[in-house]
């Protein structure tokens, strides 16, 4: 495979991985595993909570993929990266830039950092298995940014 094709399965990846987060954040989470997900939806009690088991659980098929596809360089290998780098992305974005986590990135004026925090707590507002919106994680739909930034 080529470089071009390499970075557009690996970016490609990455895209899906929101499509993936957000469906299971709202059927998964906020449905069957909502047992693991409430913690999430709870003030936290140390630095871990049951919701964090989700991470190893995305992480399953990135390592899986990274590993089988290094064998041969292929197309795998860079999807595995690319669900990795989503990973990271929604590690910075979520845990340190939304929920503070780790104390960093406190303020924005960005509009749309601005309108991905507030959305996230909106999600946040709602404290029970129903009834909440706002599902994804790196991705903020335009109307969000909209009513977060006034315009």
């Amino acid at each position: 495979m080529n470089f071009v094709t390499n970075v557009g399965v690996l970016f490609g990846f990455f895209v899906l991985m929101e499509c993936v987060a957000w469906f299971t954040h709202k059927y998964v989470m906020h449905g069957f595993m909502w047992f693991w997900h409430e913690s999430h939806h709870k003030p936290r009690k140390g630095t871990w909570e049951l919701n964090d088991l989700f991470g190893f659980m995305f992480a399953i098929p990135s390592v899986w993929l990274t590993v089988v596809g290094a064998q041969n360089s292929d197309w795998r290998f860079y999807a595995g990266l690319g669900i990795a780098l989503y990973g990271v992305a929604y590690f910075l974005v979520h845990d340190v830039f939304v929920h503070q986590r780790v104390k960093w990135l406190r303020t924005t004026r960005i509009p749309y950092f601005t309108a991905m925090r507030q959305t996230h707590h909106l999600h946040h507002a709602i404290h029970t298995k129903d009834g909440a919106e706002a599902f994804g994680f790196l991705f903020v739909l335009p109307k969000f940014i909209k009513r977060f930034n006034g315009k």
